[in-house]
Formats: structure tokens, C-alpha cells, sequence
């Protein structure tokens, strides 16, 4: 069958827009593994208690919190940094907090392929060990420690540059360990603030 050089033209020119669409499409699936709430798996104690790294990443269970699962998990850091630290020295607890955040990296990796988003919410691992961070740091009394709770869930939830910027290009366990290791900072340095301030 002949066709003319402009309709062989044309149907070069729809193939070529069809690739485009299909890649197109492939793309957005890709991001939607990362970027969407469409779960390989729904997280439930089932699933937590299939392997280690999920119940870690998960805070034990409060990760499953319905609403609000960073602050449910940033809550368990209290009771683990009041266990802790009474029993450890500075070093110690130094050194406990730096194997938290190498362990961290790996069930929070783990645990997101699982689920097939990389940083989803009930993850909370990330929380706890930075939150920790935050307390060894903070003044005694319970109203610098409520202080350093407002503070740090304030910065991890509105996510000022840089840790708006880390979000959203840091992927896999590192990423999400590392942006709330600059909410710690945050916190820390308003906490820094204040105190100089005060008689």
C-alpha cells in the first residue's frame, strides 16, 4: 500500500505522541510510589509484627495513630529518653542516639519499599531518635520540655528551607531520618534563643 510522504509523516508524528503519553504515564506511576497514599500494603500490627524493621519504624505502634502519627511517635521519645539517659552517661547516650540514626536509615528504607511509599507518615523513627536529640540538649523542667515539644513538632510539620528542600529531594531511609535531624537543630537554636533572653 503506498502512502504519501506527508501521511507516513503524520503517523510517525502519532507513534512519537503515543510513546510520549505511555513514558509520561510510566513517570507519574513511578512518583506515585513515593509521592501518594496508595499503599502496596496497609499498615496494621500484622504487618508491624512480620518483621522488626517495621515495628521500629513504626515506633512500637504509634506510627498507626489514625491523626497526627509524627506526634503520637515524637510522645514515645519521652518515656524511652527518661529511661535512658539516668542510666547512661553523655557519651553513652551520644553514642546510643548516633546507632538509633544508622538503624534508623535502614528500617525506615525497608520498611517504605514495603509499604511502597519511601517516607510515609506513620514511619516514626525518625521523630523519636531526633526528639531524643532534642531532650538530651534541653534545660530540666517540665515547661522547657513542653517548650522542645512545640518546637520540634512545629519545624517538623511546616518544614522551613533547608528541611522543605531535603524533603522533597533526599528519598529512601537517609532522607527520611535526616529532615528531622534539622528540625532537632531548629528547635535547639530557638531553645539557644530563649534562654539567652532570660534573666
Amino acid at each position: 500500500i503506498y502512502r504519501s510522504p506527508a501521511s507516513a509523516k503524520s503517523l510517525q508524528g502519532r507513534a512519537a505522541q503515543c510513546a510520549m503519553r505511555k513514558a509520561s504515564h510510566s513517570k507519574l506511576k513511578a512518583q506515585a510510589m513515593t509521592t501518594s497514599d496508595e499503599l502496596l500494603v496497609k499498615p496494621s500490627w500484622k504487618f508491624l509484627f512480620s518483621h522488626p524493621a517495621h515495628l521500629l519504624s513504626f515506633g512500637f505502634g504509634s506510627g498507626l495513630a489514625r491523626k497526627a502519627p509524627g506526634t503520637f511517635g515524637t510522645l514515645v521519645a519521652f518515656p524511652m529518653y527518661w529511661y535512658l539517659a539516668p542510666r547512661l552517661s553523655n557519651a553513652v547516650f551520644i553514642f546510643v542516639l548516633i546507632w538509633a540514626f544508622a538503624i534508623g536509615i535502614w528500617v525506615c528504607d525497608k520498611t517504605g519499599k514495603a509499604l511502597g511509599v519511601a517516607d510515609y507518615g506513620g514511619m516514626v523513627w525518625d521523630e523519636i531518635v531526633a526528639f531524643m536529640l532534642v531532650l538530651f540538649f534541653t534545660p530540666p523542667g517540665w515547661q522547657w520540655a513542653l517548650l522542645a515539644f512545640v518546637l520540634f513538632r512545629f519545624f517538623d510539620i511546616f518544614k522551613p528551607q533547608p528541611i522543605r528542600y531535603f524533603d522533597a529531594h533526599w528519598h529512601g531511609g537517609f532522607g527520611v531520618m535526616f529532615d528531622d535531624l534539622l528540625a532537632a537543630g531548629y528547635a535547639l537554636l530557638c531553645m539557644a534563643l530563649i534562654k539567652s533572653v532570660l534573666p
